[in-house]
């Protein structure tokens, strides 16, 4: 009799409740939309929540989803804390749904905060601060500051845009080493940040107890840019790209830092790099272009960088220009031998140390740094007025160093810088190309010389047994055809901005074959060109040696 009634005033039977389904994680998803009410479940686009205060209320489960309306802007933080998430197999996840990506705008506030726990995703979101967040907080934050030394495992970011904060990502551990493992941000952008775009951190290193806050740290197609710096911060270093500190086994690869540093402090005592590492061990960087990137003082401001207590760590395949600083800076400020057992290899640097000219293409020097092996790189530096930067420097308290089979090219005096006259048993150099067309000069301790033969009669440099080795011919850099769509990160090494020698020949049987002094050179030159033996000099393999 009701059903009749019903359907003869035209009406409808009201449809029936179905519960929300489990997300395929096994958990629940929650919905932000502009349009929405804090008062409805916020289980589907239709009965969204409105704002991210709502959205900080909820006990997120392992598997939960939260989702935020693309092209909408949410103001406010969104906290996750302990008892929150925790699983690595089914990981909390905050990301857009519909069209474009939703924007988190913090005011004064963090954008994102994990503390003490992981098993977190966070993707596809811009997160977007105002001053006050410029000056103090983080865009997104991962923290620990649990007792111990315990790893949160499970970290994952990617596709964020994260700009206007104090550092973009941060990863910080806490003061016993508690921090992160298994770590992956990708497909990023950090820029219009002050300190740095990405930052990992931890407690002070110790070498008598060495102790990570991080381990198994990946950055991988990560671009850091116009990170400016701080110009009030004269007692710590500000305007970085990628930062990584307090990491244990850590990779950055197809990843760009330019253009940062820039309004970093005329009075610090450290300076900003665009991508660079210390308190770290078994770091590689690959596959990096770092370019235009400078100090407000007399200090850093280069492109790559090994700083203090960094071992085991390899730079390579990498592309550095016209940075006020060093293209590679391998470097230690502390007295301890920690800073050991690192290889710069196959990397490209022309036209870095724009600035600065007590620096160079490559530079080693510091408080003992030892076991440092500098093979198969291209430098190129030019004068700039009256900067005049040598392709090689190296300062201080350097042992068992190996610099072989590098092109080391300027356009006038001098060529190699070096500190002290180094004995072969702590610098020895092996299979190098020195060239300049103006000025051949090599300065060696307090001592110049004008020629090869002369600097490796005098200093035993440059010969192995009776037999004399490296060269002063012509290498004819030239660049390798641009494309016109950035740098080119998907191949071996970037293209965009490299150099190759193309006088090959001239340099035939200058380089020393790696294989007989027990050095690995690597299955793959700069460009990916498979080694079929030892190479020839610099990052571009030409042909086997003689």
């Amino acid at each position: 009799m009701c059903a009749a009634a019903v359907l003869l005033a035209g009406c409808s039977m009201p449809t029936p409740y179905v519960p929300p389904r489990e997300n395929p994680q096994g958990g629940r998803t929650f919905y932000l939309s502009p349009g929405g009410d804090d008062s409805d479940d916020g289980r589907t686009p239709q009965t969204a929540w409105r704002t991210l205060r709502r959205a900080d209320t909820v006990r997120f489960e392992p598997g939960d989803r939260l989702r935020l309306k693309g092209g909408a802007r949410f103001p406010g933080t969104l906290s996750i804390g302990q008892g929150d998430a925790g699983s690595a197999r089914k990981p909390v996840v905050v990301e857009s749904y519909g069209t474009g990506r939703g924007v988190i705008t913090a005011r004064g506030t963090r954008g994102i905060e994990v503390h003490n726990t992981s098993g977190v995703v966070i993707r596809d979101l811009v997160v977007a601060g105002d001053p006050a967040a410029y000056r103090s907080h983080e865009g997104i934050a991962f923290t620990s500051d649990l007792p111990g030394s315990r790893k949160l495992p499970y970290v994952r970011v990617s596709g964020v845009e994260v700009r206007g904060f104090r550092n973009g990502i941060r990863l910080h551990g806490g003061a016993d080493a508690s921090g992160f493992r298994d770590v992956v941000i990708r497909d990023c952008a950090l820029h219009g940040n002050q300190d740095a775009g990405l930052v990992a951190d931890g407690p002070a290193f110790d070498s008598a107890a060495p102790a990570w806050a991080h381990e198994r740290v990946t950055v991988s197609r990560v671009t850091a840019y116009k990170n400016v710096g701080d110009p009030r911060a004269s007692r710590r270093n500000t305007g970085s790209g990628i930062v990584l500190g307090s990491v244990r086994q850590g990779l950055v690869e197809q990843s760009v830092a330019h253009d940062n540093g820039r309004l970093s402090s005329p009075d610090a005592a450290e300076g900003p790099e665009g991508i660079w590492t210390y308190d770290s061990t078994r770091m590689t960087f690959q596959r990096n272009v770092a370019y235009a990137n400078h100090t407000g003082s007399e200090v850093d401001g280069g492109g790559f960088g090994l700083d203090n207590n960094v071992s085991h760590s390899v730079m390579q395949y990498n592309l550095s220009y016209g940075n006020d600083g060093a293209g590679y800076l391998i470097y230690s400020a502390v007295p301890n031998r920690a800073h050991t057992d690192n290889t710069v290899r196959y990397n490209i640097s022309h036209d870095d140390s724009r600035k600065l000219q007590d620096y160079g293409g490559i530079v080693a020097f510091g408080s003992r740094v030892t076991d440092l092996d500098i093979y198969q790189n291209t430098v190129l530096t030019r004068a700039n007025g009256p900067v005049r930067p040598p392709a090689l420097r190296l300062l201080s308290s350097l042992g068992a160093v190996t610099v072989r089979n590098n092109v080391f090219v300027t356009d006038g005096p001098p060529l190699v810088v070096s500190q002290n006259a180094f004995a072969s048993s702590d610098v020895l150099l092996q299979g190098n190309d020195y060239h300049s067309p103006r000025g051949w000069n090599l300065q060696w301790g307090e001592l110049s010389y004008t020629g090869l033969d002369a600097w490796r009669q005098a200093t035993g440099q440059e010969t192995l047994g009776p037999r004399p080795l490296g060269t002063d011919r012509d290498p004819c850099l030239a660049p390798v055809p641009l494309s016109t769509a950035g740098p080119n990160l998907n191949g071996t090494g970037p293209t965009r901005g490299a150099l190759a020698a193309q006088c090959t020949p001239v340099l035939t049987g200058a380089a020393v074959d790696l294989r007989v002094l027990g050095v690995d050179p690597g299955p793959v030159d700069y460009f990916g060109t498979p080694l079929s033996g030892s190479p020839g000099v610099g990052a571009v393999q030409f042909g086997p040696t003689a």
